[in-house]
């Protein structure tokens, strides 16, 4: 089977389009946006506009949609966590504001459990804090969270993913209690959460101060957007740190075709019907799992679950006796052909994400699959 081709500006400069099956990974370039989205953009582009209004008036929908006091829409995740941490260390005090990223003076501590450190920390370490671990990388203790918040304590960062260890931290609800006790926010990277739907308002029930969340993932918005949503003072504190303001978030630009489409793909996403768009995933992980069908020392099926696969995935585990090629070797040879086809492996088993799968990219991926697996791809 082959996928047709079309030239266009991918093909222009000589960049391959790949088929991916790793999901909504930055790298991979996010999402595809439905063509409202894209409409929508095209309409912003045409026009000058109020950047500060269309902000205000973004920030609305955000807040509806998420269940928070207010809301605000910027550049992707990790532009919200910078502005979370900002807006935490010097609030909406403008000499604050202008100084940092020194905190000489200020609040400059943020609280976060060991087992959620991760690449991001850069997002909040630029701001100029300290960041102070807690627990230990398998379990964390109440009191540890208690005996850590201090006079310059500024907030507890909080990161929800499904690559992390959920018993080594302390639930969410249990942080928020503990910090709000001690008059200390709590802000949650939540980035990569949706799906389940419940996410966009299940951190804030759960008295999260602000959260933030990829608008070019799940929500299927611009790959540069994101939201910020959470209580009105820390959210107005965060606009006065972001663009077009002269403070730290400044080169964090969001375009006002980028809040457009943001909003646009926000409403269309709570207005989504979830239930038939996870059985469509459901199918397609199927389809690529019975690629592994009659091949003994392979075991192909659909897997999702509540901690590591919030999305179907299909999950081919190779066993010891497979004597054909390695899950490396497997996802090399995907990744070699044309169309590139983009999958996770490891030492065991290659899976396959279906959430960014286009109609009839399964197919496809099993086809390729099936020949690589036997040994008769060319």
């Amino acid at each position: 089977m082959a996928i047709v081709s079309e030239r266009g500006v991918y093909e222009r400069l000589g960049v391959r389009r790949i088929i991916n099956g790793v999901g909504t990974v930055t790298r991979l370039g996010g999402t595809l946006m439905p063509p409202e989205v894209v409409e929508a953009m095209a309409q912003a582009s045409r026009s000058y506009v109020d950047l500060d209004e269309l902000h205000r008036q973004a920030g609305e929908v955000v807040a509806r949609c998420t269940g928070a006091e207010a809301g605000y829409v910027c550049a992707g995740a990790a532009a919200g966590l910078v502005l979370s941490t900002a807006a935490c260390v010097a609030g909406s005090d403008p000499a604050k504001i202008r100084r940092l990223p020194d905190t000489t003076g200020m609040k400059n501590e943020v609280i976060m459990h060991k087992s959620h450190r991760n690449g991001y920390d850069h997002a909040i370490r630029q701001v100029g804090v300290k960041l102070v671990e807690i627990g230990f990388a398998n379990s964390t203790a109440s009191w540890e969270l208690e005996s850590a918040i201090g006079p310059n304590t500024a907030a507890v960062a909080y990161v929800v993913a499904p690559w992390l260890q959920r018993s080594a931290a302390l639930p969410l609800p249990e942080v928020t209690r503990i910090a709000h006790a001690h008059g200390v926010p709590v802000f949650v990277d939540g980035s990569a959460t949706l799906p389940p739907h419940e996410n966009l308002t299940r951190f804030i029930a759960q008295g999260a101060d602000l959260v933030t969340y990829s608008g070019g993932k799940g929500i299927r918005g611009p790959q540069t957007s994101g939201i910020l949503c959470g209580r009105r003072d820390l959210i107005a504190a965060a606009v006065a740190q972001g663009n077009p303001n002269h403070a730290i978030g400044r080169p964090m630009k969001v375009g006002k075709e980028e809040i457009i489409g943001l909003v646009t793909a926000l409403e269309m996403y709570v207005q989504r019907d979830h239930a038939a768009e996870f059985r469509a995933w459901e199918a397609r992980a199927q389809v690529i799992a019975d690629a592994a069908k009659g091949l003994e020392g392979l075991y192909g099926r659909e897997m999702h679950d509540d901690v590591s696969r919030w999305a179907p995935q299909a999950v081919i585990s190779f066993e010891r006796r497979w004597k054909g090629p390695s899950p490396s070797e497997v996802a090399a040879a995907l990744q070699s052909g044309d169309p590139s086809i983009r999958v996770t492996s490891r030492a065991d088993e290659i899976t396959v994400a279906t959430m960014t799968l286009e109609e009839g990219e399964a197919e496809i991926i099993a086809h390729r699959l099936r020949e690589v697996l036997t040994g008769s791809h060319p």
